[in-house]
């Protein structure tokens, strides 16, 4: 059964640090695209992050670019979201999602969702 199951969130002060991870179970995680969305209160769903495995290329959404990092750790068969300097607004729920694709798409790509990490970034 395929899974992705988010962790790692919780409460930060603004400028601070988090990890978040995505567990991949039912499938190997490194032959795949994973990426990592967000989606704030009234606000459509947005890319943060992807890895892709053709080339093991990164990209990231404008919002975040410079601070984070997604990086896998296949022997765990997880991948994770290293974010810094944190603000306010970077306040959302946080999912991984794949499509069991090679490369990175668009938001409505992807078929299978974890449930979402809560972050709130807030003084």
């Amino acid at each position: 059964q395929v899974q992705l199951v988010e962790s790692g969130g919780g409460l930060v002060r603004p400028g601070g640090s988090l990890r978040l991870s995505c567990a991949a179970s039912g499938f190997t995680s490194e032959h795949y695209a994973i990426g990592w969305f967000r989606q704030a209160p009234g606000k459509e769903r947005e890319g943060v992050a992807c890895i892709s495995t053709r080339d093991g290329s990164t990209s990231y959404g404008d919002s975040v670019k410079g601070r984070c990092t997604i990086a896998r750790d296949n022997a765990k068969n997880t991948v994770y979201l290293e974010m810094n300097s944190l603000k306010p607004e970077d306040t959302a729920v946080y999912y991984c999602a794949t499509d069991f694709y090679p490369s990175c798409g668009a938001v409505d790509d992807y078929d299978y969702w974890g449930r979402g990490t809560q972050v709130t970034v807030s003084s």
